[in-house]
């Protein structure tokens, strides 16, 4: 295990120093221009209506940008994205950054009550949804105490072709704002267990520290290049669908597969481009198994994320396609990634695999004792990639985030193998007749 996390430190410096100046993470608002740069011909988002290369994806992010600055849009200002898994969504993100704005996206799967509740709290500058989405996200507006603008993307993008004399002259109008590492970048809103929606701060080495976390984990396990094709299926307002399916593959410079919805049609038709990096949740693998014949066998990783992994779910999926999913543990205010089972050994689901590298993580008792290996209590854990807080919330920042260590709120422990076991949320332990009982 020692000799697997030298190589693994190795490695991720290595990576880093590509995405690093002064010691300090690059900003995220040169990932796509480098990509751009780097893959200019190289396909970077397969839709099911149009497929962009690099250097188209990033001539429409300086034509966004440019309809964006005309309606106003200034650096550090928050821009909500509500829109479902499309060309569209990832224009608009990397747009917003090159203003030097703050990426804002929604949960499409919220009442428009609770949208209207984090507008209140986010006060964008500006609303970016599509025409599908639009009817739902106007009706939360009227809710809302701060009226905001709406812009639909799909009626105004993909209104001009690339040419790279177009390409320059934008780039010429419009250099760009960098947000600087301790900047924010991304505003998530997550309602967590309390159910009140909570804005996660992550600033721009927040981002990039994980995203470089994960590519380090994945190129040591699979060798993650490239030449990989990433299915985007997990809904990308989701930070776990941010940091695999769009911070990562543009740092690799690699092809995007996107899936609109989770539906088996969409499904089948992404399988048809042979991805090559599967992350799902555990439902989804379980929708897989009762699909019993979805094409795989292009998938060289499988990685399960968002929720605790059923054995009954990873046992059917190995029977049913004789393949193996790798466990992950993460949260929004991590970036959101913490660690993950790349080995994709056979154990107990809740082992989760060793902390990524550059996260500390200590198990601690409600007095604030790190426990001995084997012993149950909270995780903390510290790093790059913790939040910066939650959004006008200094209370609960408080709470949770103590002297660099941020409060998981999930109980676990450490394997003999230096390996994360998660046991479940600290408010679901019931103690029955002085024993605990852990219902994960």
């Amino acid at each position: 295990m020692s000799n697997l996390l030298a190589q693994e430190q190795q490695l991720f410096a290595a990576l880093a120093a590509q995405w690093q100046v002064e010691g300090r993470p690059v900003s995220v608002s040169t990932l796509l221009p480098r990509a751009a740069r780097l893959h200019a011909a190289a396909l970077a988002l397969r839709g099911s209506q149009r497929s962009i290369t690099y250097q188209q994806w990033w001539f429409e992010v300086l034509r966004c940008a440019q309809l964006l600055k005309a309606r106003g849009v200034l650096p550090g200002q928050r821009i909500v994205i509500f829109a479902q898994n499309s060309p569209e969504f990832y224009v608009a993100y990397f747009a917003i950054w090159h203003l030097g704005a703050v990426a804002v996206p929604l949960n499409v799967y919220l009442h428009e009550r609770e949208i209207a509740l984090i507008l209140d709290d986010a006060q964008p500058a500006l609303l970016l949804t599509t025409i599908i989405m639009q009817p739902l996200l106007q009706r939360a507006v009227a809710m809302s105490v701060s009226a905001c603008p709406v812009i639909v993307l799909d009626e105004v993008l993909w209104q001009e072709n690339y040419t790279a004399a177009a390409c320059k002259a934008y780039e010429d109008q419009l250099p760009g704002t960098l947000i600087a590492a301790d900047e924010l970048a991304v505003l998530l809103y997550t309602s967590g267990t309390t159910g009140v929606p909570k804005g996660v701060m992550l600033s721009s080495a927040n981002v990039m520290t994980n995203a470089l976390q994960v590519l380090t984990r994945f190129t040591q396990v699979v060798g993650a290049s490239k030449q990989d094709r990433f299915l985007a299926l997990l809904p990308l307002f989701h930070v776990f669908a941010q940091n695999t399916c769009i911070w990562l593959p543009v740092m690799l410079g690699a092809e995007v597969v996107i899936v609109s919805r989770i539906e088996r049609r969409l499904i089948l038709e992404g399988l048809e481009a042979r991805p090559t990096m599967f992350f799902g949740f555990p439902a989804l693998y379980g929708l897989l198994v009762l699909m019993k014949t979805a094409p795989l066998e292009s998938v060289r990783l499988f990685v399960s994320g968002a929720d605790a992994l059923p054995d009954k779910i990873r046992a059917a999926f190995g029977m049913v396609y004789g393949r193996k999913i790798c466990s992950g543990y993460g949260l929004t205010e991590a970036a959101p990634v913490i660690a993950a089972d790349g080995i994709n050994e056979d154990k107990p689901t809740n082992v989760v695999g060793r902390s990524l590298v550059g996260i500390e993580c200590q198990v601690r008792n409600d007095e604030g004792d790190e426990l001995e290996d084997g012993m149950v209590g909270t995780l903390w854990v510290r790093g790059g990639n913790v939040m910066m807080g939650y959004y006008n919330d200094p209370q609960q920042t408080a709470r949770v985030l103590v002297n660099g260590w941020l409060n998981t709120g999930d109980l676990a422990c450490m394997t003999p193998q230096g390996e994360l076991a998660i046991s479940g949320r600290s408010k679901d332990l019931i103690i029955n007749k002085g024993f605990n009982i852990y219902p994960q």
